[in-house]
């Protein structure tokens, strides 16, 4: 057992602060809203608010310089890392005392491939500014480490899923798509796959790591639609051709579609002897139903 702190507390550090807290490890960390805090105090998590706009409170101070474990996870901005930023100090007082940390970034920085293949040493070639973000971030902890010695571990993320948070739930709200752009595939991850590798990575701390973290088979969008409403007994929606769907998606939206790309996992097995609970969509979507997610 041991001390965790998390740089927000969102739905992938929740998952594995809700595991470690259930086996007895304190776990603390920060959130943007009192309603939250609230909740997260309720579940036994020492929640506090911070935005990056100011320093960390006094209680959020204590938690962190107490805690063995640190997890980063707020996303960053025009301005850089809001946990760089409003809690410098702190970590530097820190960092002598933790063992492990790790900093969760997104495949999104390898850009457009045009299918082909990448892995942890591929180049970084991000196609919206939020990449661009995300490489300046990494290089930002990576510098902390190597000024005070904290052990980071970069975790580039590929489309998160999981309870509440699956096309499940688009499907049942009736807001999903099955959006047809062939030859485009997108890799992803179960939440609960994220904290098993996070876990085996505590467990085998390298720090100055890379890994990526997905699932087995990068498949099409419209497939994973097709299999959610096939699980559901529902009509899977009609296929609207890529051209179409994108005149009424966000800047956003259209940057996730202009990437076309497959992640490769080979690190976290091979590195990490880490086996996926959830190696596709189909057996992440099947454990979500049986849940009643």
């Amino acid at each position: 057992m041991g001390n965790l702190f998390c740089f927000g507390l969102g739905f992938s550090a929740l998952t594995l602060a809700r595991e470690l807290t259930a086996e007895g490890w304190t776990v603390a960390g920060t959130c943007r809203t009192p309603g939250k805090r609230a909740k997260l105090r309720a579940e036994g998590i020492d929640a506090h608010l911070f935005d990056g706009s100011g320093p960390l409170d006094a209680g959020a101070a204590a938690a962190l310089g107490r805690t063995d474990h640190l997890l980063i996870s707020v996303p960053p901005g025009p301005a850089g890392d809001p946990a760089l930023i409003g809690a410098g100090d702190a970590l530097r007082r820190a960092a002598s005392r933790i063992r492990w940390a790790g900093y969760l970034s997104t495949t999104g920085v390898y850009g457009d491939t045009g299918g082909a293949e990448v892995t942890e040493d591929s180049p970084l070639a991000p196609t919206s500014p939020r990449g661009e973000y995300r490489i300046e971030a990494e290089a930002g902890w990576r510098a902390l480490g190597r000024d005070t010695g904290l052990p980071v571990h970069v975790f580039r993320l590929a489309g998160i899923y999981g309870p509440g948070r699956s096309v499940l739930d688009q499907l049942r709200q009736g807001t999903a798509r099955r959006i047809d752009k062939p030859g485009h595939r997108f890799s992803r991850i179960h939440a609960a796959d994220i904290a098993n590798v996070l876990r085996a990575s505590m467990a085998r701390p390298d720090p100055g790591s890379v890994y990526n973290v997905c699932d087995d088979e990068p498949a099409p969008q419209a497939d994973v639609v097709a299999h959610g409403a096939m699980l559901l007994g529902l009509p899977a929606p009609e296929a609207v051709p890529f051209a179409e769907a994108a005149k009424g998606m966000s800047e956003m939206a259209l940057s996730f579609w202009r990437d076309n790309r497959v992640v490769s996992n080979a690190r976290i097995k091979g590195g990490l002897g880490v086996v996926l609970s959830y190696p596709t969509y189909r057996e992440g979507l099947a454990a979500i139903l049986a849940a009643g997610g």
